[in-house]
């Protein structure tokens, strides 16, 4: 265990290049623990599982979806349940590290309220996804389908979920023994790629179109 008040910035990014990220016991908790699975939850850049609800959800439209537009308000979201692993200190840390270009949103809204969101950290071609939240059904596996394609379309390879979900795996993501991961990992961060290098496709006939001929 660490006190949360005692890590920098600087001591979180250079957690994930060596594969280990921090959680919390609780919103209040002075301390965290870090953590490296035996078996770590990936998403695949070219295997996301685009169903056929996903499909028609995001063929009727009716939603906005943004980059970094409320990276505060996609971290309350996330941290807004009644068990929470994000800390006041680790929210603190997160939001230093938005603040230095290094963690990221998408944003999903629904006349004009937030509804839906994912947010994580950046480093090489890795991105390493933290948490997500939805106030409405399918919100955030909208927000999920745009950041795999803006990541691809930005030149990222690897897309870091730590463990595995229902909900995830119907996504298409699944897990590799900590081995594999940290072969991908160091591969990723001798990659260069940024998330804003590119404008966010909020299009989602272009996501899908892009997305179907590769999955």
């Amino acid at each position: 265990m660490t006190i949360a008040a005692q890590i920098t910035p600087d001591t979180l990014l250079e957690a994930y290049r060596i594969g280990v990220f921090p959680m919390a016991e609780h919103e209040n908790d002075p301390e965290v623990f870090w953590v490296d699975p035996r078996r770590r939850g990936l998403l695949p850049l070219d295997g996301f599982h685009l169903s056929r609800s996903l499909r028609r959800r995001m063929r009727s439209g009716g939603y906005e979806v943004t980059l970094n537009r409320d990276f505060d308000g996609v971290l309350r979201g996330c941290a807004d349940r009644e068990e929470t692993w994000i800390s006041a200190d680790i929210a603190r840390l997160y939001r230093a590290l938005h603040l230095r270009g290094e963690a990221h949103s998408i944003e999903i809204w629904q006349e004009g309220a937030l509804c839906g969101g994912v947010y994580g950290v950046t480093c090489g071609a890795a991105f390493f996804g933290e948490s997500m939240f939805s106030r409405r059904t399918d919100a955030s596996k909208l927000a999920l389908a745009h950041l795999v394609d803006h990541l691809r379309r930005c030149g990222f390879t690897l897309f870091d979920t730590q463990f595995t979900t229902p909900h995830l795996i119907s996504l298409g993501a699944i897990e590799v023994p900590r081995k594999d991961y940290h072969g991908l990992l160091n591969a990723a961060l001798d990659v260069p790629a940024d998330i804003t290098a590119l404008p966010l496709c909020a299009a989602p006939q272009e996501v899908l179109q892009r997305m179907t001929q590769t999955s």
